[in-house]
């Protein structure tokens, strides 16, 4: 009995000594936690946020990547007007009037009364050939006639009374009319000896000078060229004749003259002439219009670019000639969506016309935007940073500063 109770002595006296079970682990965890240092936690949670940023600053790299670069792009905005229907060639001017001054009447040169080169006016003395013969000539046809008309008057008054023959009357009327038709011959003759310009125009070189016998049997003795208008002359493939033809009695028909170099503002003329055959081995048709030089801009003989314009197109649609591409399917745009992305588009391109501009048949519409400059870059889909385009200054046919486009495209 005294060992049993001693073992069970003992055995009260170990369950008092030991802990519940939950306080157990709850020291130890804190002996866990204090062995952990609270630094080693941020730098845990630092190190955790690193690594979580470069996995997403990798994706979006990846991302980017596969994305399309927005590429510059210079764009101008489809246009409409009314533009020409045209044929572009190439032709000479020529001298409205040419006048090849020439002596009626046998005589010296007394004088010269222009400088060569000069514009005269019709009616300016040129030349004054010496006059006295002629002078002493018409003052004997004048005595001539008054004598004669004298007598006639005496035969009228005889004739009144019944006391003469009428063949007697007959022959002094006759005389008389002779003697006028006399005097007339004469003064024509007087008034060449003073020779005028015939024309409006410029005088060429004489031929000529003071002192020299002249007569109508002798060399001209000037040249005048009219300058205002002038004639342009110019050809036609017989190729585009059924188009010549089908608007040449309309009311747009025109001549169009300017220089290559622009010097001039391009002139409108009328179509004055088409021959009716064409031309055995060149297959050409003649053509002719009229031209204003006020200013003496065109000369005869010179080469000068000519638009023969057949007709106005109402309200076409243009965009600047450097938006339309050649590919292997054709010519096509890039039309600027509101997304600032591109579409390819086949277009129909026509003539171009003043500005660097050319006229689109089908294929855009009025108010859309089309890449000018920057198209090699660019496919179907890609982002464009729109630029607003300046087009470069060029001769047009409209030729001259008034042709030469500043204007800026939004």
């Amino acid at each position: 009995m005294k060992a049993n109770t001693a073992v069970g002595h003992h055995k009260t006296l170990d369950h008092g000594l030991s802990e519940p079970p939950m306080r157990s682990q709850t020291k130890r965890a804190r002996r866990a936690n204090q062995r952990i240092p609270k630094w080693a936690y941020l730098l845990f949670i630092l190190l955790a946020g690193f690594v979580t940023y470069r996995i997403l600053q990798y994706r979006a790299a990846e991302v980017k990547a596969t994305q399309p670069p927005v590429r510059p792009a210079s764009i101008a905005r489809v246009i409409t007007k009314d533009v020409p229907l045209y044929l572009d060639e190439i032709g000479t001017c020529a001298a409205y009037e040419t006048v090849q001054v020439q002596a009626q009447v046998s005589g010296v040169i007394m004088a010269r009364h222009f400088q060569d080169g000069s514009d005269v006016k019709k009616g300016d003395l040129l030349f004054t050939i010496d006059p006295r013969p002629y002078q002493a000539v018409l003052d004997q046809a004048k005595a001539q006639a008054a004598l004669d008309q004298v007598t006639l008057k005496r035969q009228e008054d005889l004739r009144a009374r019944k006391v003469i023959a009428q063949q007697d009357y007959d022959t002094a009327l006759a005389n008389a009319q002779k003697s006028q038709a006399a005097v007339e011959a004469a003064q024509v003759n007087f008034d060449y000896c003073f020779i005028k310009s015939p024309i409006n125009g410029r005088i060429g070189l004489r031929n000529v000078d003071v002192g020299n016998l002249v007569g109508p049997s002798t060399s001209p003795l000037v040249t005048i060229q009219g300058l205002d208008p002038i004639y342009t002359d110019f050809t036609v493939a017989q190729n585009d004749l059924p188009l010549i033809r089908k608007y040449l009695r309309g009311p747009n028909v025109k001549v169009e003259t300017y220089l290559a170099d622009g010097s001039i503002t391009p002139r409108d003329g009328d179509l004055y002439f088409i021959d009716h055959a064409v031309q055995p081995g060149s297959g050409t048709v003649k053509a002719r219009g009229v031209t204003p030089n006020p200013d003496r801009a065109l000369w005869p003989s010179e080469f000068v670019l000519v638009r023969f314009i057949l007709d106005t197109l109402k309200d076409a649609t243009l965009v600047p000639s450097q938006a339309v591409q050649i590919s292997q399917a054709g010519p096509f745009v890039f039309v600027v969506k509101s997304d600032n992305t591109v579409e390819l588009r086949p277009v129909t391109p026509g003539q171009r016309q003043q500005g660097d501009l050319i006229v689109i048949e089908n294929g855009v519409k009025p108010d859309e935007t089309v890449v000018v400059t920057g198209q090699l870059a660019l496919s179907p889909g890609a982002k464009v940073a729109p630029q607003p385009y300046a087009p470069q200054t060029a001769v047009t046919p409209e030729g001259s500063a008034a042709s030469k486009s500043a204007t800026s495209y939004e």
